[in-house]
C-alpha cells in the first residue's frame, strides 16, 4: 500500500503501529494508539456534547470503532484525520439521537496533523416519543448485557443503568480507574459482538 509522502514523522509511526495491530494484532499498538490520541479526542467531543461524562463514553466508543475498522485506514492522510473523523461522525449521530442543543462548530477545527475539518450540528428538536423509545431499548438492552461475563455485565450495570461515574464504580470496586476504563472498552467490544444483527433495533 502506497504511503502519501507528505505524512509527517508522526503520521508515519502511527502508520507502523496500524500494521503492528492489523497484522500482528499487537495489543501493545493498540493501547498506544489509544494512548496518543485518547485526550485529543476526549477534547473535540468535549466541546460538542458538554458533557465530560458523555465524552468520556463517546471517546471510548470512537476507539471501540476506529479498532474495528483498522483495516480499512490507508496511508494516504494521517491516522489522526481518520481517527478525528469517526469520532466527530458518531458524536454527531450521538447529539442527533439525544436531541440536545450543542455548539455550533461550523469555524472547525484542527486535528494534531493540521488538518482542517468542519463539523455541522443540527437541532432537530424534541421527539415526542423519546421517553417511551428509550424506556423499550433500556430493557432490550438489559436483556443483552445479561449475556456478558459477571465482572464486565457488573461494570456496564452501574455505569449505564445506575449512571454512576468513573470515579465511583473505581471506588465501590476498589479498581484503579485505569482498570475501570479498559475493563468497560472490553465489554462494550464485547456487546458489539453479542448485538449482532439486532444492534439497530436497540
Amino acid at each position: 500500500m502506497d504511503v502519501n509522502p507528505n505524512l509527517s514523522d508522526k503520521a508515519r509511526y502511527d502508520y507502523a503501529l496500524v500494521l503492528r495491530a492489523t497484522k500482528e494484532n499487537d495489543e501493545k499498538a493498540y493501547a498506544e494508539l489509544m494512548q496518543r490520541y485518547r485526550d485529543s479526542i476526549f477534547h473535540l467531543i468535549n466541546k460538542m456534547v458538554f458533557s465530560s461524562d458523555d465524552a468520556d463514553d463517546l471517546t471510548m466508543e470512537t476507539f471501540s470503532k476506529a479498532f474495528q475498522r483498522l483495516e480499512q485506514y490507508t496511508p494516504a492522510y494521517a491516522f489522526s484525520t481518520w481517527l478525528f473523523k469517526i469520532g466527530s461522525n458518531h458524536t454527531i449521530d450521538f447529539i442527533r439521537k439525544k436531541r440536545i442543543k450543542a455548539l455550533s462548530l461550523d469555524q472547525g477545527f484542527r486535528n494534531e496533523d493540521g488538518d482542517s475539518m468542519e463539523i455541522h450540528v443540527a437541532d432537530d428538536g424534541l421527539d415526542p416519543f423519546e421517553s417511551l423509545e428509550k424506556k423499550e431499548r433500556k430493557e432490550r438492552m438489559h436483556d443483552v448485557v445479561s449475556e456478558l461475563k459477571p465482572k464486565y455485565r457488573r461494570l456496564v450495570e452501574m455505569r449505564y443503568f445506575e449512571e454512576k461515574s468513573y470515579d465511583e464504580i473505581s471506588e465501590e470496586l476498589g479498581l484503579p480507574l485505569g482498570t475501570v476504563k479498559a475493563q468497560l472498552f472490553r465489554a462494550r467490544d464485547m456487546l458489539e459482538r453479542v448485538l449482532g444483527s439486532v444492534r439497530e433495533t436497540i
